[in-house]
């Protein structure tokens, strides 16, 4: 009887992994990408991406829903090739952290949080860029300050420094803003108990923290990216003073690298093909939001919880490949970097040409603009 039962158990314990072997050589494991995010319209090409789902079917790469805002599943040409989970991130910085304890796969975060984690032996790449643009300066909605001069104007009236609070040390509104101050001649510092310097950078944590500051008068005044600006604006809290591409010198910040796609080397060694595959969906859903500015700005107000107008008044630009211009403002930012000492490694006075393989790997994007 006991060996009966062997028999028995043994008959099926091999239907049921044939059975499973027969599964498996049927419907392939496809692996799953951890996406970090920050909740900023910096980042709505992955929102948009998500929301109009399979609508972009006929670009070839798109996602379905598993859970709104959480899990998707990610499709090319009608074949599933990865799950993507979203981690939201405070910031690049955090991001960054992220990558180092493997929490996260790829991340969109600023180019210059992505450098300063190369620079700490974070091993990840910059694979894309992802949009320009949209960076400003704000104060209190009763505020008679406008422009670059109208704010030098009101720092020469001040006996202490005035506050300007900023979310994450290293965030592109802080790099524009602190290489503008440098460049002018502008003395500032981040000591309390220096009052011979014009500005007191305060270092606010986090985009949410930005506008409680500004009512709070926790600060004067503060840079950050959109929308915070025009949410600041559309509420009545706030007033755009300046947006940082009119920083001088005249032109020197237009078209300035804000946000970017970076990815875990050890991850995109053992995935190429679908990494492949997400960028060439945020390409595409990147330039769906250039072209349909009005349908972008409802989706980010939906997902991020701001008013439509306020998503709608942001005057970022996305962008899809790293283009001479790119590069090349990257560059200032790489001087920048290094005369205000943000590097203590391999970055650390180095020209972008001579580190630009630790820094880059552009051939994930250049495979994704063949297919």
């Amino acid at each position: 009887m006991k060996k009966t039962l062997l028999v028995l158990l043994s008959v099926f314990a091999c239907l049921i992994m044939a059975g499973c072997g027969q599964s498996t050589s049927t419907t392939s494991q496809v692996p799953t990408i951890k996406v970090g995010y920050t909740l900023v319209d910096h980042h709505a090409s992955l929102m948009v991406a998500a929301k109009k789902g399979e609508a972009f079917q006929s670009s070839g790469t798109y996602l379905k829903p598993v859970v709104d805002k959480e899990k998707y599943e990610l499709y090319d040409h009608g074949k599933k090739v990865a799950n993507i989970e979203l981690v939201v991130t405070k910031s690049g910085a955090e991001s960054a952290a992220l990558f180092a304890q493997k929490h996260i796969d790829l991340s969109l975060l600023s180019v210059t949080a992505g450098m300063s984690a190369i620079d700490g032996g974070t091993p990840i790449k910059i694979l894309s860029p992802l949009q320009t643009e949209g960076l400003a300066l704000v104060f209190p909605k009763d505020s008679t300050v406008s422009g670059w001069d109208g704010f030098i104007s009101y720092l020469n009236t001040k006996d202490e420094p005035v506050k300007i609070g900023y979310h994450s040390p290293t965030s592109a509104p802080l790099m524009v803003f602190e290489g503008a101050l440098k460049q002018n001649k502008v003395p500032y510092t981040r000591n309390p108990n220096e009052l011979n310097a014009k500005i007191l950078l305060v270092d606010l944590k986090d985009t949410p923290n930005l506008i409680p500051a500004l009512t709070s008068k926790q600060v004067d005044g503060w840079v950050g990216p959109s929308p915070h600006p025009q949410v600041a604006e559309t509420t009545g809290i706030g007033k755009i003073v300046l947006d940082l591409r009119d920083l001088p010198p005249q032109g020197a910040w237009y078209d300035a690298p804000c946000c970017a796609i970076a990815g875990r080397t050890e991850f995109l060694a053992n995935n190429q093909p679908v990494v492949v595959k997400f960028l060439q969906l945020m390409a595409y859903a990147g330039d769906y939001s250039n072209k349909n500015h009005d349908e972008y700005g409802d989706i980010v107000a939906q997902w991020i919880g701001i008013p439509a107008d306020a998503a709608k008044a942001s005057t970022i630009v996305f962008l899809t490949y790293p283009t001479d211009t790119w590069i090349k403002n990257l560059g200032v930012y790489q001087e920048l970097m290094n005369s205000m000492n943000k590097y203590k490694g391999p970055l650390k006075g180095k020209p972008l040409n001579e580190v630009k393989d630790l820094v880059f790997d552009f051939s994930y994007i250049q495979q994704a603009q063949k297919n």
